[in-house]
């Protein structure tokens, strides 16, 4: 795996805001190993680029619920509420009825994939995020879906969308999402060198100004520079998460490991 599930800590950050000083999801109990598993332990912001679709979304399910829309657009929006908190399962529950009666709404493919890739039911994930890409054509959760084929194991898939990303030329954010994903997928087929040339390429400009993403960034490499016995170089990449949140997952605790 690129990065241990600590990394978990950086989704339930708002945009803009520092994490709170409370123990994140994900992080691993002192003295215990990170997983060595293939299970994604990536996770991106989705509910920030959901909050840039929303009115998209809305002006669809109006479209597509007609006389019942307030209901439905009152329905949806409790929904996302739920996922923005951190209750994926009342989210789905909520959204199960709104996908039987709107099939090809757009807005609740995509939160009903998100829901699935939150708790762990990647499969499913991948069911509701492959609709929402070929409804919509938006490549703004390939992130999240590459993440989902790599629980499978399924590498073409993760590089086809990494090609997608590419030729589509999103915002930075979603490229360097997508890059630690893809590092990810190369670590876990034995290409570590590969991985590890893929982020210090795009780490070797420093940001004018330091987003989560860098950290997010900093944090995977980090990981893969401590595997691979480069220490100095670990420990040096740590910092700068530090620098940037001293709360950042569990980089305080790989940081005193490393001292």
């Amino acid at each position: 795996m690129a990065a241990t599930k600590a990394i978990l800590a950086a989704e339930k950050k708002a945009p803009g805001t520092k994490a709170p000083g409370k123990k994140a999801p994900g992080k691993r109990a002192p003295g215990k190993k990170a997983s060595k598993g293939n299970s994604p332990t990536y996770r991106e912001h989705p509910a920030r680029r959901l909050r840039r679709r929303r009115t998209e979304a809305s002006e669809e399910l109006v479209r597509l619920a007609g006389k019942d829309s307030r209901k439905v657009l009152d329905h949806l929006s409790v929904a996302t509420e739920a996922f923005a908190a951190g209750r994926e399962r009342d989210a789905l529950r909520m959204l199960r009825p709104l996908v039987d009666h709107y099939p090809d709404a757009v807005g609740v493919r995509e939160l009903l994939g998100l829901c699935h890739y939150r708790i762990g039911n990647y499969k499913a994930a991948i069911r509701e995020l492959e609709i929402f890409v070929k409804l919509s054509g938006s490549t703004e959760q390939h992130p999240v879906l590459m993440d989902c084929y790599r629980s499978q194991r399924q590498w073409k898939r993760v590089d086809d969308c990494w090609r997608e990303i590419a030729e589509t030329s999103p915002s930075a954010e979603l490229v360097t999402e997508g890059r630690i994903v893809l590092a990810g997928s190369l670590a876990d087929r034995g290409r570590r060198d590969e991985a590890i040339t893929l982020l210090e390429k795009r780490n070797a400009k420093a940001p004018r100004r330091v987003q989560l993403y860098h950290a997010r960034l900093w944090y995977a490499l980090a990981d893969l520079q401590e595997r691979a016995g480069n220490h100095p170089r670990a420990r040096s990449l740590f910092e700068q998460v530090s620098k940037y949140d001293a709360q950042f997952a569990d980089v305080a605790e790989r940081l005193t490991a490393l001292r």
